[in-house]
């Protein structure tokens, strides 16, 4: 049952952890190239809207997926936490509140991801909104 409680630990955080790096990476990489964007180089709209939206979905994914990893977290330490009841066969308050306890900062951790991640998504998406405008005003599409 220890390997278990390593897995949720280390396994399921650390996943959320490299996940949000991950997200955060792709973010300011997408941001830097919307600020020197040259519209013009586009030959036409759907080329554009294929470039300006590239990996974009990696942070959509991110977003939607990280409350549920951090669910599946606490469902395995919940797991954990009545199991080590059921086999020392001696139900303490203190043991069941530390073992909820450690299994609910996984659903905290997906939240914590999920949260950054839909905002910059949407701020990022906006501005893929504002530079396609802007690319149909410059080309009279």
């Amino acid at each position: 049952m220890e390997a278990l409680k390593d897995i949720v630990d280390f396994g399921v955080i650390g996943l959320l952890l490299v996940l949000s790096v991950w997200s955060v990476a792709v973010a300011v990489e997408r941001w830097l190239f919307y600020r020197r964007v040259d519209l013009t180089q586009f030959p036409n709209q759907q080329l554009c809207e294929m470039t300006l939206t590239k990996r974009l979905v990696v942070i959509g994914t991110v977003a939607a997926n990280a409350p549920y990893i951090g669910l599946l977290g606490t469902v395995l330490g919940i797991m954990l936490t009545f199991h080590t009841m059921g086999t020392s066969g001696a139900i303490a308050v203190s043991t069941i509140m530390i073992g909820l306890s450690l299994a609910l900062k996984a659903t905290a951790v997906g939240l914590l991801v999920a949260i950054p991640c839909v905002v910059m998504n949407n701020v990022l998406r906006r501005r893929v909104t504002e530079l396609m405008t802007l690319y149909k005003v410059q080309h009279g599409a």
